[in-house]
């Protein structure tokens, strides 16, 4: 299970139209524990579930984690209790941060960064991270309308100077500085490595047009935030067994694999229940799963080696589960 902490709501700002920034600070004389760029903390959200949030500033000198958070019209619930309820002074519980999208640690590595939206907060402490480290890099930040795009203020500043390799597209702005992502990728080579995060469409767009250009998936990094809806209508019931003690539980067609193996006593770590965050991945030592999570690559989806119990089934009758 991930670490537990709580901290203090330090400073609550806004950041862009429907986005605020949450600074939060120990409770206690303990340090937060250090993190990497591209890693995220779960957020209790009081009254409300546990939501994923990425970190977009490295530690300074006074050390602290911030997140930005995006009131989602279609939300489930997390951002909009987080908005409507905490306010700076208040109490959170959060997770200790871990990185499921980190830099690759070639010092040589050239790195493109592109960010939609609130896919900026990752983005942004990658840049960070990239620039402290003198590593060469150029990021593309897009959104509908700069009222809506955090951090803009900071971003164009460093937009200005002669050798910046930080650019700004805008939906509503002038043609000439729309995004052309097949320029903006590029061929591919050993040493440059991409990573995107935003809006699935967004994400969709520039990984497909990377693979167009003869990317290899080894280079290409992505985070999502959400899933998109899946039909469940033609859902059937499968069983686990678990592999230790041949415990077979039945998985109902409009029951997840997490929740059939929580209600039966097994301590699941659960967190985004979509396939986002990675948190619930299971070893699988028999049978073949229904992969539905955005997590796992192609290639370590035909393994079949593990699966997402929050929200993939199985395609075959049973799975053997190392649990």
């Amino acid at each position: 299970m991930n670490t537990v902490l709580q901290v203090k709501v330090s400073a609550r700002t806004w950041l862009a139209d429907d986005i605020a920034g949450y600074e939060l600070t120990p409770l206690s004389e303990d340090a937060l524990p250090a993190f990497e760029a591209g890693a995220h903390i779960d957020v209790h959200v009081p009254g409300g579930p546990v939501r994923q949030y990425s970190l977009y500033d490295l530690p300074g000198e006074n050390p602290c984690y911030r997140i930005g958070v995006l009131r989602d019209p279609q939300s489930r619930g997390g951002s909009v209790k987080l908005l409507e309820n905490v306010q700076a002074g208040d109490t959170l519980t959060i997770s200790a941060p871990r990185n499921h999208f980190s830099l690759h640690n070639g010092q040589e590595d050239r790195s493109i960064l592109f960010a939609g939206g609130i896919g900026i907060t990752p983005i942004l402490c990658m840049a960070q991270q990239l620039a402290r480290e003198h590593r060469p890099f150029a990021m593309h930040y897009c959104g509908r309308t700069l009222s809506r795009m955090a951090f803009i203020d900071r971003l164009q500043h460093a937009q200005s100077g002669d050798e910046s390799q930080m650019h700004v597209h805008v939906d509503d702005g002038a043609p000439d500085q729309q995004l052309d992502a097949r320029s903006a990728i590029g061929s591919p080579s050993s040493d440059k490595h991409l990573y995107v995060c935003g809006p699935n469409g967004f994400m969709d767009h520039v990984l497909q047009t990377a693979r167009e250009l003869g990317w290899d998936e080894g280079h290409l990094h992505r985070e999502y935030f959400a899933a998109a809806p899946i039909d469940s209508s033609e859902d059937g019931r499968f069983e686990i067994e678990i592999g230790s003690s041949g415990q077979v539980i039945e998985v109902l067609a409009d029951q997840s694999a997490a929740h059939a193996l929580l209600d039966a006593g097994f301590n699941l770590p659960l967190s985004c229940e979509q396939g986002v965050c990675g948190t619930c991945m299971t070893k699988v030592l028999a049978g073949a799963p229904d992969h539905r999570d955005l997590y796992l690559t192609d290639e370590e989806r035909a393994r079949n080696d593990s699966f997402m119990p929050c929200c993939s089934r199985a395609r075959t009758s049973r799975l053997v589960l190392d649990l």
